[in-house]
């Protein structure tokens, strides 16, 4: 396929005014051995894309300063040695930058096919919150058969996405959310209970729903005081993972506790592994995840799309919370 050299793509400015995203006139990336290029349908906005454009989140050495970890679109060139797709392919990918333009390259490890029931635009929101949470949940926290879970932030992309997916599996899905009707929307997605975290204690909650055993693996993203709490919350033998720390990354832990009743505490991330690590997961989803797309037993959750030119408005509406599921940029 043809495609032109240059694009549209977003350029983060920081001033003495203040910092803003806008669209810029780049050259098209080609891709190296393993990689293919992507024509955008939809890139999916993420909290750590916020996180870099405010300049705390860089990306890994070789990665585009481009903002956007996650994109989906038509195959339109490949590298040499890349194997299992063709020219025209519907895809979606992981990426470590570039999603929010045109064109992104993409290592065809990190890459999946976008499940056929889903739209390509909508399939733009997949794979950074599938990755995510397979990789913590099941790799890291070996959640087993008859376990119950519970993830916090349960309106957030990731959340959305892990209800589902352990609803789909047979587990007892517990979240938070910050209002009744993202509480409603996570009971709609499979939640066996939603809790409003400013009108509930998510702790007393939990131990009341499970006769006063706690729940088995916790999913968080808060951080800060979120950590002793959840270690109460969990049942003895559980797993705490740790993917972001919106209440601040410093905490005094009371040792203790963790020792007693046989708790792990682990934290992991995504960006920064090697596309070598990252393969293994992706073949897990295609494995166990994917499937579950064609028999509807999960669907995306997309909030909004909006033109790629619109990158600051959908930012500011992640900071404010306003969503349920995945933001997403259209070139």
């Amino acid at each position: 396929m043809s495609f032109p050299k240059t694009m549209a793509a977003i350029a983060v400015e920081r001033s003495a005014a203040g910092t803003k995203m806008q669209l810029r006139e780049i050259l098209v990336p080609h891709p190296g051995p393993g990689q293919i290029l992507v024509k955008l349908a939809a890139a999916g906005v993420n909290r750590a894309d916020l996180l870099q454009v405010q300049g705390h989140h860089p990306p890994p050495a070789g990665a585009p300063d481009t903002p956007g970890l996650e994109c989906s679109g038509t195959i339109v060139a490949m590298g040499q040695a890349v194997t299992g797709f063709r020219e025209g392919d519907r895809v979606c990918a992981l990426l470590a930058g570039g999603g929010y333009a045109e064109y992104a390259v993409a290592s065809a490890l990190c890459t999946l096919p976008a499940p056929s029931p889903v739209s390509v635009e909508d399939a733009g929101g997949l794979p950074e919150v599938y990755f995510t949470v397979w990789s913590n949940v099941f790799d890291s926290a070996r959640l087993r058969p008859g376990e119950s879970f519970l993830v916090h932030g349960g309106s957030s992309g990731i959340g959305t996405a892990a209800i589902q997916l352990m609803h789909a599996r047979g587990h007892r899905v517990f979240t938070t959310a910050g209002s009744d009707e993202k509480c409603a929307a996570c009971a709609g997605l499979g939640a066996t209970r939603a809790i409003n975290y400013k009108t509930e204690d998510f702790v007393e909650a939990v131990k009341q729903e499970t006769n006063g055993r706690g729940v088995d693996v916790i999913l968080d993203m808060v951080g800060g005081d979120y950590v002793m709490r959840n270690l109460n919350a969990l049942a003895r033998g559980g797993r705490l993972m740790n993917i972001a720390y919106q209440k601040g990354p410093k905490v005094e832990v009371d040792f203790r506790i963790v020792q007693a009743r046989l708790l792990t505490l682990g934290a992991t991330g995504l960006r920064g592994r090697p596309d070598a690590e990252k393969a293994p997961i992706r073949d897990q989803l295609a494995r166990e995840v994917w499937p579950l797309f064609e028999t509807a037993r999960l669907k995306p959750v997309t909030w909004r799309s909006l033109p790629l030119a619109q990158a600051d408005f959908a930012h500011q509406m992640m900071r404010e919370s306003r969503h349920i599921g995945k933001i997403l940029l259209i070139p």
